[in-house]
């Protein structure tokens, strides 16, 4: 018996007022559509089934290279509908697992509760008891069992009063599933073909239903608007943060971090206000992150430290090395171990060596960089000639005195010390001293231009 997905995507999303599907609007670092879609993944499904409708080339763009059966729902006449259009993608000994495309946050966990409890023939319904389940179908149950789905506008003043609420997520038998499809009706207030009234059609039948509940109801909580929207994020983030924490990390404050990738960290990790991560990040043990700093898509060794408002993109600290604060670290940095840059420091595509420093005012830009290396403000490698990038290679033990220019392709050798202020042409040997600032004059009594009053 296989596992068949059918995630419901076609709908607009008025009420998000954007030209973008509603489903492809994010939550941290990908839409909610994709949230969906890699949990029905680690389930171990089978098939997907993504029925679309608006937007189809925005959709088709944005999740074209995955693998998924396209179904189009060219006119959305309501939800029964939208699933029967995948019916040629359903064999009739599938589990059938009915999913939707702006519901991000439903976990894996419960998925695979709601599978457990079906039985072998019959379906199983995850539902959540609501305060206020105003807006949603009522399960209506006789005795304690499910007999069947009463939408909000088809309810009488008893049924309204219910707060068991249907999620619209549900598990069902392929074989079944098509066939009690294939009977719907749109005899209703909203003229729709209603998926929930198979469950009444499955109560006549005989067909045994059970019903599961999430961990938590924000895990059924979709997005019709940008409000919503943002309680979804803050609800991803709690969850993300949580997971963190548990992993090993201290936060400064849980709800001031925002978490847009996967975040790999080890034990005893400091993490202050206002950081972000995005992409794969992976913290060390007894790392600490200032407050502000921005990391993507990097890889932080032990005891490494990156100060307050440093932006680490695409590089690599090693152990016992640190950043910042204001720092940046662009795509093809790496720090070795002990290494430190300081204040307005920028480094990319260069390796600065064990121990070395650049602490504060410098461009460092492919650069290959030796251990006990010594970087004077206000240096800058001039790696660029307007067509072509060239490097600079500064050997272990360098002395770089402040305001200096490396004009690559340019080699400096081994324990050479560079006098402040000299713009470097060529190589330098091992042990040289090299200076090339403009020799000093003294003009004795010298006035300065008056300025004429006019």
């Amino acid at each position: 018996m296989s596992l068949n997905v059918v995630i419901l995507a076609a709908g607009k999303g008025t009420r998000m007022r954007s030209d973008l599907p509603k489903v492809l609007h994010p939550i941290a670092h990908k839409s909610m559509v994709q949230h969906v879609i890699d949990t029905a993944n680690s389930l171990g499904s089978s098939a997907i089934q993504l029925v679309y409708g608006y937007g189809a080339d925005k959709l088709q763009a944005a999740l074209g290279e995955q693998a998924l059966n396209w179904v189009l729902q060219a006119e959305q006449l309501g939800t029964g509908h939208a699933v029967a259009q995948a019916n040629p993608n359903i064999n009739d000994d599938d589990t059938v697992l009915i999913l939707y495309g702006d519901v991000p946050l439903i976990q894996q966990s419960t998925l695979e509760a709601l599978l457990t409890v079906r039985p072998t023939n019959g379906l199983a319904i995850l539902t959540v008891n609501l305060p206020n389940p105003t807006g949603y179908g009522r399960i209506v149950r006789e005795q304690g069992k499910v007999v069947g789905i009463i939408e909000q506008k088809d309810a009488n003043a008893e049924q309204l009063a219910i707060n068991e609420v249907n999620t619209g997520i549900m598990a069902v038998p392929g074989k079944q599933l098509k066939a009690w499809l294939n009977r719907l009706s749109n005899n209703n207030a909203q003229g729709e073909y209603y998926l929930t009234d198979i469950i009444a059609m499955a109560n006549v039948d005989g067909v045994e239903i059970t019903t599961s509940q999430p961990q938590s109801a924000i895990e059924v909580e979709g997005a019709n608007n940008r409000v919503q929207l943002a309680q979804l994020e803050r609800a991803y983030q709690a969850r993300a943060a949580e997971k963190m924490m548990l992993e090993g990390a201290n936060l400064r404050d849980p709800a001031r971090i925002d978490i847009r990738g996967d975040v790999s960290v080890g034990m005893d990790v400091m993490i202050d206000v206002n950081v972000i991560f995005q992409g794969k990040v992976t913290l060390g043990n007894n790392v600490t992150i200032g407050a502000g700093a921005i990391l993507i898509d990097c890889d932080i060794a032990d005891n490494a430290e990156i100060k307050p408002y440093t932006i680490v993109e695409g590089a690599k600290l090693g152990q016992a090395a640190s950043a910042g604060p204001f720092a940046r670290l662009r795509p093809g940095a790496e720090l070795k171990e002990d290494a430190h840059i300081g204040n307005f420091v920028e480094i990319k595509k260069s390796v600065l060596g064990k121990g070395s420093k650049a602490g504060h005012l410098a461009y460092l830009g492919d650069a290959q960089i030796g251990a006990g290396v010594n970087i004077g403000a206000g240096t800058i490698t001039c790696n660029y000639d307007g067509a072509n990038k060239f490097i600079t290679t500064i050997e272990d033990g360098v002395f770089v005195g402040s305001d200096t220019q490396l004009v690559a392709p340019v080699t400096i050798g081994k324990n050479a010390t560079l006098g402040a202020g000299s713009t470097i042409t060529k190589d330098v040997a091992e042990n040289e001293l090299v200076i090339t600032r403009v020799k000093q004059r003294h003009i004795t009594g010298w006035q300065r231009p008056i300025k004429i009053k006019k």
